[in-house]
């Protein structure tokens, strides 16, 4: 069930915390391990690794360690040569060996990489020679010089080694504009300037992440010259408008923030019926404004922020009365403490949160009331771990700017890497493997148009 989108923002001291403005503190969530092949983040891979292409400010796809590509149509092969003399961190050279293995690694089952589905296109990696390698697919597939932004992998590091537990995760090397310098887990990260980097040595010489994964924290940090630079939430940003020596930045995202339902769990699997049900109960205008100060919007769609977006689809506007009028016909009952039974069951679940996202939470709050209100025993538990597999509901973030393709095949198809709801509907998985073949977005417009409208009638 998507709830809203949200408006980003980040505020930094317009006097850095070094001495000598060269080091930049950046207030960040932890990390547990960096792997580009293996884990989406973001920030701190795009530091540390470069990919074969890259997005330039307009989300436009432009080379980064390939200086240039070919497409043949015929074969769906793509054949790119590399920069020369490209250096991971330790000296070595990057070469078409090192594209091989890292694609190689995510398609490996064995990994259980996050990313595995935005590879399962290809058929074949090929070295040609040191800075040619041809990536032949089994059909067509427009997203996949996004995908090739992953970051490129060292073979000589990690040539068999098991990725999932090497000490690499905790000691990356890449080809980035940075290089780890230290990580004193838990509590900071330290990244150098690499001076080898392709497009020349960077100008801020040291990047610390210090690990603040508290957003009221984060706030404070920043007032006191703890941290130069951090994503603060709606209601902290407003201390800092007027604040002297502050710059606040405002973003418009692609993100948005839903109720995650466990259709393996017990419960929903059982009752299939409800989130369709319970999504007329959820007074997203009220999140938007309660929560996030009116920095976002009510969503109705993973797709909402991009030329895809389908405004015609049902939005599943607030309508309690609706909700426990379906939930009447769907066959609950009214008992005298107030909630609603089946078959002697109660309708009740867990919301799940991580720690430290304290937007999430007050979302998943208001949520549980709105849920209360109409006769649904829902609670809000925050938890130190996430378990994917053991939990009913979880407030989820997705979203992304880059290719509809990207937070929509591999989190709605079925048993896709990043699907961790078990969500199934397979004219969805119909629709998006379709859509992904087809090369204009005059031909994929009205398949992720019907993917919407499907969506409404089997929701997540």
């Amino acid at each position: 069930m998507v709830l809203v989108m949200l408006t980003g923002f980040s505020a930094c001291g317009e006097d850095s915390s070094s001495a000598d403005g060269k080091t930049l503190i950046y207030g960040s969530g932890d990390y547990t391990a960096i792997n580009p092949a293996l884990y989406e983040h973001g920030e701190i891979n795009l530091l540390l690794f470069i990919g074969l292409t890259a997005h330039d400010a307009d989300n436009n796809i432009v080379p980064a360690a390939s200086e240039s590509w070919t497409y043949d149509e015929d074969s769906c092969t793509y054949t790119f040569t590399l920069r020369d003399n490209l250096t991971f961190h330790d000296g070595e050279p990057l070469t078409a060996d090192d594209v091989k293995f890292t694609i190689e690694a995510i398609m490996n089952p064995d990994n259980g990489s996050e990313n595995a589905s935005n590879f399962e296109d290809v058929e074949s990696v090929t070295v040609i020679d040191d800075t040619h390698v041809a990536i032949k697919l089994t059909a067509p597939n427009v997203a996949m010089l996004d995908y090739l932004t992953m970051g490129i992998l060292p073979e000589h590091l990690l040539a068999g080694k098991d990725m999932t537990t090497d000490d690499f995760n905790r000691n990356p090397v890449g080809a980035g504009p940075y290089k780890l310098a230290e990580w004193d887990f838990g509590q900071s990260i330290t990244l150098e300037k690499f001076d080898d980097f392709y497009l020349g040595t960077p100008k801020i010489d040291k990047i610390i992440f210090k690990i603040v994964p508290d957003n009221d924290v984060r706030a404070m940090q920043l007032k006191s010259g703890e941290l130069d630079f951090a994503q603060i939430t709606p209601k902290a940003a407003i201390e800092f408008e007027d604040l002297d020596g502050f710059a606040l930045y405002k973003m418009d995202t692609a993100d948005y923030r839903g109720i995650m339902y466990n259709f393996n769990s017990e419960f929903f699997k059982k009752h299939r019926e409800l989130p369709n049900i319970l999504s007329y109960a959820i007074d997203r205008q009220a999140i938007v404004d309660s929560v996030l100060l009116g920095c976002g919007t009510p969503a109705y769609s993973p797709l909402q922020k991009g030329p895809y977006n389908n405004p015609d689809i049902e939005k599943f506007e607030y309508n309690p009365e609706k909700a426990k009028e379906l939930l009447e016909a769907a066959g609950w009952s009214m008992e005298a403490d107030g909630y609603y039974y089946k078959d002697g069951e109660q309708l009740a679940f867990v919301i799940n949160n991580g720690q430290g996202d304290q937007v999430r939470i007050d979302m998943s709050n208001i949520c549980a009331q709105n849920l209360r209100e109409i006769g649904v025993n829902a609670t809000v538990k925050v938890n130190a771990e996430t378990d994917w597999a053991n939990q009913d509901a979880y407030l989820i973030g997705w979203g992304s700017p880059f290719d509809p393709d990207d937070h929509t095949y591999k989190v709605f198809g079925t048993d896709k890497g990043a699907n961790y709801s078990s969500y199934s509907n397979a004219r969805i998985d119909e629709i998006l493997s379709e859509a992904r073949e087809k090369a204009t977005f005059e031909e994929r417009l009205p398949l992720y148009q019907e993917f919407q409208e499907e969506m409404t009638k089997d929701m997540p």
